[in-house]
């Protein structure tokens, strides 16, 4: 009898341990019943307004097929830098195969060559992108226009800003310029670095590219101007690059006896130079503005002049020096510890 009570006891003890049990779970685990202090209520959701749709909602969309390649009526060819290439140099080698596009595989209706996308070779392109973008820019501005788009952009404060570095006019800065005339008349262009050796060079390839023009122009700030009759709606495609593709390799810019000059001649200069006082100094990502002048002035009364480029990088170096090699004109013959050796040459 005592036993009988007694598992009695033990089964109504586990049945009312295992109600509690469950009365927990559902209270902490279920959302319905749990709602701890000072939860906000969920509001309910709102009943979608059935619309109905009309003939035009109805019309079939226009299919677009994602995989299509590209096509653009821009009449130049499609280059990772316009300003700091020169396509009159042919390179010598390639460090990744021709078949990979910086434009992706499959996405633009040009071959990729290694160095750019071509265009088409038709005549009528070039007189047809210059008619377009007369008719674009419109009217000439008046002084007084111009003093007004001038005093709203050329201020650092501008939010209309792009930065050109040591890239120069690149390809998807056009796109970038394209962007800003949205909303904007015109866009602040902040030039540093190499590129800003040749500024009529950046100036020429931003409205030739863009097809805007330079209303502002002071040391290393431009203010580019999109046109009266400009309409965002009909900007020209522009295909952007995913990646900056690989620079081929091309011919050696410092030979090892320069021309016009024997082996002791060439070690002489060199020595020479390494010993000059340095002509300037110039800084990473600096204004080299002024720097073609101070060269030629200097090529006046001098047969070799020395550039102080410590802390610039060899490669800025070396950019520096197929630039000057053109625009004063002379000849490089040393790169050696972030330091530029130049000869004015024979014909100088």
């Amino acid at each position: 009898m005592f036993s009988t009570r007694r598992s009695l006891t033990l089964a109504k003890e586990a049945k009312d341990s295992f109600l509690f049990l469950s009365n927990l779970r559902a209270r902490f685990l279920s959302t319905e019943y749990y709602d701890p202090p000072f939860s906000p209520l969920s509001k309910p959701p709102k009943p979608k307004k059935k619309t109905k749709k009309t003939q035009k909602d109805q019309s079939p969309e226009p299919i677009v097929n994602p995989t299509a390649p590209v096509t653009s009526d821009l009449p130049f060819d499609f280059r990772y830098s316009y300003s700091e290439t020169n396509p009159a140099i042919e390179p010598i080698g390639f460090r990744e195969p021709k078949r990979f596009s910086p434009f992706g595989p499959g996405r633009l209706d040009r071959n990729w060559t290694g160095t750019c996308a071509p265009a088409s070779q038709e005549s009528d392109d070039q007189s047809q992108w210059a008619e377009e973008r007369e008719k674009v820019l419109g009217e000439a501005l008046t002084d007084e226009e111009v003093a007004e788009l001038v005093e709203r952009y050329r201020h650092s404060d501008c939010s209309r800003q792009i930065n050109l570095g040591k890239g120069g006019v690149t390809h998807n800065m056009i796109d970038d310029i394209h962007n800003h005339w949205k909303k904007a008349e015109a866009v602040r262009i902040k030039c540093l670095g190499v590129p800003t050796l040749d500024m009529d060079n950046i100036c020429h390839h931003l409205e030739e590219k863009s097809g805007g023009k330079i209303v502002y122009r002071n040391i290393n700030i431009l203010v580019l101007y999109r046109g009266r009759n400009y309409d965002p709606k009909n900007r020209p495609t522009i295909p952007l690059m995913l990646w900056k593709p690989y620079p081929p390799i091309y011919p050696k810019l410092v030979k090892n006896v320069a021309d016009g000059l024997t082996f002791e001649e060439t070690k002489e200069m060199r020595n020479r130079g390494l010993h000059a006082p340095a002509l300037m100094k110039l800084t990473r990502n600096g204004v080299y503005v002024n720097v073609v002048g101070r060269v030629r002035e200097e090529f006046g009364t001098e047969e070799v002049a020395r550039l102080d480029c410590t802390h610039v990088g060899m490669s800025d170096c070396k950019r520096i020096g197929v630039k000057l090699k053109d625009l004063v004109p002379c000849v490089p013959i040393l790169f050696k510890d972030e330091q530029i050796i130049l000869w004015r040459g024979k014909k100088n």
